[in-house]
C-alpha cells in the first residue's frame, strides 16, 4: 500500500499521482498530522477516518469535483468530525539540497523565546534554528516526516533580499529535500522561496488537534 511518505518523496523527485481526477486516502503518518494534498488533477487526504466517510463526504460536497477536497465545506465536515483545527491552504513547494557553505552567516540557537521557533516546537520534531543578522531560520520534520523550513525577516530589514537569502541557505544546511508551505496570499514569501529555487507541487490543507 502507498503511503503518505511515498507519496511525498515521489513528489520530491517530480513524480505526482496520476491526474485522472480522482482522491486517494492513506493513513496519518502520526497521530499530530491529519489533512489533505491537492496536486493537479489529483487529491491525497491524510487520515485515519474511515476512508468510506471521505469518498461519501466529497460527492455530496455542492462543487466541481476537482476542487472538493479543498472546498470549505468539505474541510469543514473533516475539522467537525476529528475534532480538528485549520488555519489555511498553504502553497506546497519543494527543493533540492546545494552544496557548499551558506550565501549568509548563520548561527545555530537553542533559544526558544523566538516565536517562530515556538510555533515551530508545536508543529514539527527535530526543530532546529539559526539566527543570521535581522532573520532567523528554522527546520523541523512535519507532515510524513519530511524536512520543513521557515523563515522570519525582522521588520526593519526587510525588502533588501533577506528573505530570499535564508532559504537559500537553508538548502545549504540539509542532505535531502527540503519542504515549504506558504500561504498563498504572501505574495512576498512566495516570491522569495521561488527566487532560491523552490519549486510549487502543490497545495495542502493541515489539520491539527485543538
Amino acid at each position: 500500500m502507498e503511503t503518505l511518505r511515498d507519496i511525498l518523496a515521489a513528489a520530491a523527485r517530480g513524480v505526482f499521482p496520476p491526474a485522472d481526477g480522482r482522491t486517494t486516502v492513506v493513513p496519518q503518518a502520526s497521530h499530530r498530522d491529519a489533512g489533505v494534498l491537492a496536486f493537479t488533477a489529483h487529491s491525497v487526504v491524510f487520515t485515519d477516518e474511515d476512508p468510506g466517510w471521505v469518498y461519501d463526504t466529497l460527492r455530496a460536497t455542492d462543487c466541481d469535483a476537482l476542487a472538493a477536497s479543498m472546498n470549505p465545506r468539505f474541510l469543514a465536515a473533516f475539522m467537525e468530525r476529528t475534532g480538528r483545527g485549520a488555519e489555511t491552504i498553504d502553497a506546497l513547494l519543494v527543493a533540492a539540497p546545494l552544496p557548499g557553505e551558506p550565501p549568509l552567516a548563520l548561527r545555530e540557537t537553542a533559544d526558544a523565546a523566538h516565536s517562530r521557533v515556538g510555533y515551530a516546537r508545536g508543529r514539527r520534531d527535530e526543530v532546529r534554528a539559526w539566527t543570521a543578522d535581522g532573520g532567523v531560520l528554522v527546520t523541523g520534520r512535519g507532515v510524513g516526516g519530511r524536512l520543513e523550513v521557515s523563515v522570519e525577516v525582522d521588520e526593519g530589514v526587510r525588502h533588501r533580499g533577506l528573505g530570499r537569502l535564508l532559504v537559500t541557505a537553508a538548502r545549504h544546511l540539509v542532505a535531502e529535500p527540503l519542504w515549504a508551505q506558504v500561504a498563498p496570499g504572501n505574495a512576498r514569501s512566495v516570491r522569495a522561496f521561488q527566487a532560491a529555487g523552490y519549486r510549487a507541487v502543490g497545495s495542502e490543507a493541515l489539520l491539527l488537534p485543538r
